[in-house]
């Protein structure tokens, strides 16, 4: 699959410029708490330079980009750097998230890491990997065993008694709760098994594209809170539940009690 291949090697190129800068560049505020750096601009701009040489008619969807749609219905999605406040206070968990759609349908996604030199890479119907192994989704059945994560919106400062709420009682219930900063590694961690669960409130798509397809080719699910399978359009994000697949009832059963509480 040539996309795959252009993906991957525009994953690469943006991953590059996060390894140059890293430590280097300051940030500005686009929000209270959502940065900007210099990386996120330069990676953007690698990663779609990749892309425009082998299919220059394509549209693009990228975080700080306006949308580029075109007639022939292909898109690229692209994060060029999530987890910028951990990239600009040096704290090493970010990755470049890339994914192709064709006609509002995912068809391949690649994650790069480049602190772990990790490029987790899947084509729909065609399983996924990192670094060439094979990933597939752990086996934990139960909440009481589990491992999970999250990760709270840009609004978290007005909405913290509301988020951590849910954080409290996974706590409860599980072996523990993570916080990485990055949506797409939580995506990437959990298809290859390092981890059971996560949800998360206020996404975007170019967060969850890529390492959504990723986790649902290791044999895993993505849905909203209500149990609707992941699909791109308007909203996407805005409510996101990823599993192993055997967790995703429990955990659906408590998010939906949770929501009700007043």
């Amino acid at each position: 699959m040539k996309e795959l291949e252009i993906l991957k090697k525009a994953a690469l190129a943006g991953g590059r410029v996060l390894k140059a800068k890293f430590g280097k560049v300051g940030y500005r505020l686009k929000g209270r708490a959502n940065l900007l750096t210099e990386a996120d601009l330069a990676s953007e701009k690698a990663v779609k330079a990749a892309i425009r040489r082998a299919f220059p008619g394509d549209g693009f969807m990228a975080e700080e980009s306006p949308l580029e749609e075109t007639p022939n219905g292909r898109l690229w999605i692209i994060d060029p750097l999530d987890g910028t406040t951990n990239y600009a206070h040096g704290f090493p968990a970010a990755a470049v998230s890339v994914a192709f759609a064709e006609k509002g349908r995912v068809r391949a996604g690649g994650v790069y890491d480049p602190f772990k030199d990790e490029l987790f890479l899947a084509a729909e119907g065609r399983g996924a990997s990192v670094n060439g192994r094979r990933l597939a989704v752990t086996r934990t059945a139960a909440l009481e065993n589990a491992l999970l994560v999250t990760g709270f919106p840009y609004d978290r400062a007005e909405r913290a008694a509301f988020y951590c709420r849910f954080f409290a009682e996974f706590m409860k219930i599980s072996h523990d709760v993570r916080r990485m900063g990055a949506a797409s590694l939580d995506l990437c961690w959990l298809a290859a098994g390092r981890t059971d669960g996560y949800w998360e409130f206020g996404l975007k798509p170019w967060d969850v594209a890529a390492g959504g397809l990723i986790l649902r080719e290791a044999g895993g699910r993505t849905t909203d809170f209500a149990g609707r399978q992941w699909r791109l359009g308007p909203g996407t994000g805005s409510e996101t539940l990823a599993t192993n697949g055997r967790l995703h009832a429990p955990m659906l059963k408590m998010l939906r009690r949770l929501l009700r509480r007043p």
